[in-house]
């Protein structure tokens, strides 16, 4: 029964009602203010929300008079959200990166907070919007481009099919005309965009886009074996491994941020913290994967 309320629910009603779960579950109340801030709905509208949640889950809140708020359940079970540390440490931290307003999350009481900075990477707004366009559209674009191998910027065609993140700069996935391969381009360093004309290839004829390959990490085996149950805690490891999916495009940037780059000897184990258990396997698969990783 609840699930064929659910489907006939609309999208901007169900939104509200998860909402309600995301404020029961990690801040144990909700009251009519809340949806009303949240949302911009008339009292009326808040109260009929509220009333329609206890309606389809009324074990999940009980009304507490003197504080004249909705408060948890002891019997509490989400309809519609799924509770994911992720999604609150991520509105926690896109609030500490300025991107995105206080009033626009759905935290209501922030726990104190802060992020070690990232430096700001000068991604132009309608450079943006131009490469997604053309992704969109299926079409190369050509732009002016400053490379690192070249002394000054020069022109020329790309056709982008995806946009893709390193962990600290934000690239376009696309075929480039001129060197007839799929390589990286920083957005940050396309200085101009020009004309557009069709293309033909697209993320279908990228193979390292398609290609994934497995990461198998482990905790250093020269740290203590206390030392090594922390690792595996912090990593979510199960019986002593974990297991990473990332696209064979993007396998040279996971490999630099979790710092399997080099030789695990070259580190302290303190420091080096994890290993690679299938390196031979990933090594050769970055070695065939060459210079279409890298960044132009």
């Amino acid at each position: 029964m609840v699930g064929t309320e659910k489907a006939d629910l609309r999208w901007g009603v169900e939104r509200r009602l998860e909402f309600i779960e995301f404020r029961l579950f990690w801040e144990g109340h909700v009251n009519r203010g809340d949806l009303m801030d949240a949302f911009s709905v008339s009292v009326n509208q808040a109260s009929t929300d509220l009333n329609r949640y206890i309606g389809m889950a009324p074990d999940n809140m009980t009304y507490d008079k003197s504080a004249r708020t909705y408060i948890r359940g002891s019997k509490f079970d989400p309809l519609f959200l799924k509770p994911d540390a992720s999604r609150y440490l991520s509105q926690l931290r896109s609030v500490a990166d300025g991107i995105l307003d206080r009033a626009d999350a759905w935290i209501g009481q922030f726990p104190s907070y802060d992020s070690a900075p990232t430096p700001v990477r000068g991604v132009n707004a309608k450079t943006l919007r131009s490469v997604v366009a053309a992704i969109r559209r299926s079409e190369a674009i050509e732009v002016k481009y400053q490379s690192l191998s070249q002394p000054e910027p020069r022109w020329r065609w790309i056709a982008p099919h995806a946009i893709g993140f390193d962990g600290f700069r934000w690239h376009t996935r696309a075929f480039c005309l001129t060197d007839q391969s799929f390589k990286d381009f920083l957005l940050s360093r396309i200085i101009e965009t020009c004309g557009t004309k069709p293309s033909e290839l697209g993320a279908d004829d990228d193979a390292d886009w398609n290609e994934q390959v497995t990461l198998e990490i482990g905790p250093h085996p020269e740290l203590s074996e206390t030392q090594q149950k922390v690792i595996a805690l912090d990593y979510g490891m199960r019986s002593g491994r974990a297991k990473i999916s990332v696209r064979k495009a993007l396998l040279h940037y996971a490999l630099k941020r979790l710092g399997l780059d080099t030789d695990p000897a070259a580190r302290q184990p303190q420091d080096q913290q994890i290993i690679l258990l299938n390196r031979q396997a990933v090594v050769g698969t970055r070695n065939a994967a060459g210079s279409h990783q890298e960044l132009s």
